[in-house]
């Protein structure tokens, strides 16, 4: 084969492997490592920041009775922080978390620990439902109003032991526990496809080495 060619298909392998490396490796080392995400305190409730976008959810969770915390963020290895605007509600004993979606939508779900050391999450988007008896139960309800949601979510913690302290720390510490326990699965899950395009990164670069010392 010519040697410019072999040099053109090495150069064009070596690029995909970048590319893929820039959009999957942090995938990776989030399927890997799901405990590295580090979740933050950012402004307490007098000083959120919030977008436009999430001020109308934001008024009917106020309408429902939930009481803003304060925002906080999480941060993968080699990703910039995702912002996350909470509130909560004692009496009902619910977390309701605002976020914007990759596509800058408005996205709500509804959180609440359960004893020993689980979870209960209602998304109003489409998220994978997972559920291991009497320990945790995830899944969504497509655009749901909060109204519908909040129904929905405490519907699902029926046969569950509520516990958790509802504030800005306790929801904070709430998001370290679920990366660091329960989550793994869900995020690992999410992940998977990132993991698999990082070792084909990773098999093209160690392809593209090894060929060239052929002789």
């Amino acid at each position: 084969m010519n040697v410019l060619v072999e040099l053109g298909i090495a150069v064009a392998g070596l690029v995909l492997a970048i590319v893929l490396l820039s959009l999957n490796l942090w995938r990776a080392i989030l399927f890997l490592f799901p405990a590295s995400v580090r979740v933050e305190p950012e402004a307490p409730a007098d000083q959120m920041d919030l977008p436009v976008e999430l001020e109308p959810l934001a008024t009917q969770l106020q309408a429902l009775g939930f009481v803003p915390l304060g925002s906080h963020d999480e941060k993968p290895r080699l990703q910039k922080a995702s912002r996350s605007y909470d509130w909560a509600h004692p009496g009902e004993r619910v977390f309701a978390t605002l976020h914007e979606g990759q596509d800058d939508s408005p996205r709500l779900y509804l959180l609440t620990p359960v004893a020993p050391h689980g979870f209960v999450i209602t998304a109003g988007y489409r998220r994978p439902a997972l559920e291991i008896p009497g320990v945790y139960r995830s899944g969504s309800l497509d655009d749901a109003s909060p109204e519908r949601l909040l129904r929905a979510h405490l519907r699902r913690l029926e046969g569950f032991t509520l516990t958790g302290d509802f504030t800005w720390e306790g929801r904070v510490e709430a998001g370290r526990s679920w990366y660091q326990g329960l989550g793994r699965k869900e995020i690992r899950r999410q992940n998977l496809q990132g993991l698999l395009w990082t070792v084909m990164a990773l098999a093209i670069v160690a392809s593209a080495f090894l060929g060239s010392r052929v002789p």
